[in-house]
């Protein structure tokens, strides 16, 4: 990645002019921490076990805040919760499970047959059981079910919350996974050692060629807003199967195409809906695919049902791929079925601005994928969001910009100190991800933060892409 020093007549960027290429180098290959890295798929780790182990408790302590619900009642965690995870420098998504159990009751079939979706789907899978109550017939019970899924499985006894307690893991090695780790959920012991030799088993997860110039996008969004109509309007033939009944695409689906000398590669994915309204197994672990598939993307077309209008599931959605660091372009769907007026699509704009007040950035396109009215609006605004995704700064073009918008807007004061920056430059794409060099970080205000970005969007476009700052003192 090639990297230049700046040459300014203004002194406090002068200071970098007597820094050798290489060290300038090394200070800012330190700040680009992996989980900004913009080109890898995170490996999945499901945690699985008999109900009442402590599960959710775990899931709690590794993604940092309180998501699953945990009670000492065997049963509470019924669905499929996820969230992501990090440890040390590396990012991964992470799956709670309901228990499971061994009976016909439909309620306990359907928890099993999550918890098989969820090993399904895992690249590793955190096997828990309960050191308190030592070994039961449940317990072997899932580890017959985890030798068949020849997955890796990491075995962690829970509840070991002190010393003494340390003698009564051996009776697990039965289990026949190799060392048991101790841990404990409520005091948060144990858990790096856990973590090591889940990581271990992750798989070489390979890297996207910068240089490959095929655009991957996917369409995401509620059942039944058109994504498959949309698929097979782009490609111009049945493709997907089309179906007025929500949820008929279940799986991810990759179709190469090209388009005016472009190479595309489109990904349908099933529709997201909320949990509490999940009924079938295959349709609670869509959002999971759907996540995976946005990893894959270049873009990421977040579908809006013109006819039904704007929800708060839409907003969800489509937060998905931003936080992912995505280009996106949303896309509102049905605009046949909406009664046409001068001001209807500037009024539906607006709205769309008020509700994804995040997504500014993100162009939006009015089509119908049913009568392919403006369907040949999209691709464009795909292909300028995808260059814009992997668009490079020149360093000093970025610093005249820079400059020039600290003389229009010096900056703030705080606390009797003034913020200054003194060098700034990018370092990743996908998002275009920029590093500025100041004096302190904590003084760089986010309402600072943001005026930079606006200026550095005014000056280079990126329309259609998120970017990230990143402020950092120099050393």
């Amino acid at each position: 990645m090639p990297y230049q020093k700046a040459l300014f007549k203004n002194s406090s960027f002068a200071k970098i002019e007597k820094l050798e290429p290489s060290v300038l180098h090394g200070m800012i290959e330190v700040i680009v921490e992996r989980k900004d890295e913009p080109f890898m798929r995170k490996s999945i780790v499901a945690i699985v076990g008999r109900p009442n182990v402590g599960k959710s408790t775990i899931f709690n302590r590794l993604v940092g805040e309180r998501i699953s619900i945990v009670e000492d009642i065997p049963g509470v965690t019924r669905d499929r919760i996820y969230s992501q995870a990090e440890w040390l420098t590396t990012n991964f998504n992470l799956i709670d499970t309901g228990g499971i159990e061994i009976g016909d009751e439909p309620l306990l079939v359907q928890m099993r047959e999550q918890a098989e979706v969820a090993i399904n789907e895992a690249d590793v899978i955190i096997f828990m059981v309960n050191g308190r109550e030592g070994m039961t017939a449940a317990d072997e019970e899932v580890a017959k079910l985890l030798f068949k899924s020849n997955k890796p499985v990491v075995l962690a006894v829970n509840k070991v919350d002190n010393p003494e307690m340390r003698d009564q893991i051996y009776e697990f090695y039965s289990l026949g996974f190799g060392e048991p780790f101790p841990i404990s959920g409520t005091h948060g012991l144990g858990l790096g050692d856990l973590l090591d030799e889940v990581v271990k088993h992750f798989p070489e997860l390979e890297q996207a060629d910068e240089d490959d110039l095929t655009i991957h996008f996917s369409l995401i969004g509620r059942p039944n807003v058109g994504k498959s109509s949309l698929v097979n309007a782009l490609l111009n033939q049945e493709r997907v199967i089309v179906s007025d009944i929500a949820g008929t695409t279940r799986d991810a689906v990759d179709t190469p195409f090209t388009k005016d000398g472009r190479d595309y590669v489109i990904i349908d994915t099933a529709g997201m809906r909320k949990r509490g309204k999940i009924y079938e197994t295959t349709e609670k672990y869509s959002i999971l695919r759907a996540l995976k598939a946005i990893e894959r993307s270049d873009v990421v077309l977040t579908l809006i049902d013109a006819e039904t209008g704007i929800i708060e599931q839409d907003k969800k959605i489509a937060g998905y791929a931003h936080e992912a660091g995505k280009a996106v372009v949303i896309v509102v769907n049905k605009w046949d079925t909406v009664e046409k007026s001068e001001k209807a699509m500037k009024e539906f704009e607006d709205q769309i601005r008020a509700h994804f007040q995040f997504l500014d950035y993100a162009p939006i396109v009015f089509l119908s994928a049913k009568t392919k009215k403006r369907i040949h609006t999209l691709l464009p605004r795909v292909l300028e969001a995808s260059e814009n995704h992997a668009k490079r700064v020149e360093t000093n073009v970025l610093n005249d910009v820079i400059m020039d918008a600290l003389a229009m807007n010096p900056t703030p004061t705080v606390k009797g100190q003034r913020l200054k920056i003194l060098y700034a430059t990018q370092v990743a794409v996908k998002p275009p991800s920029f590093v500025v060099f100041v004096n302190d970080p904590e003084l760089m205000h986010f309402s600072y933060e943001r005026f930079l970005e606006n200026r550095i969007r005014e000056a280079f476009g990126f329309e259609g892409t998120p970017i990230k700052i990143f402020a950092r003192r120099r050393k």
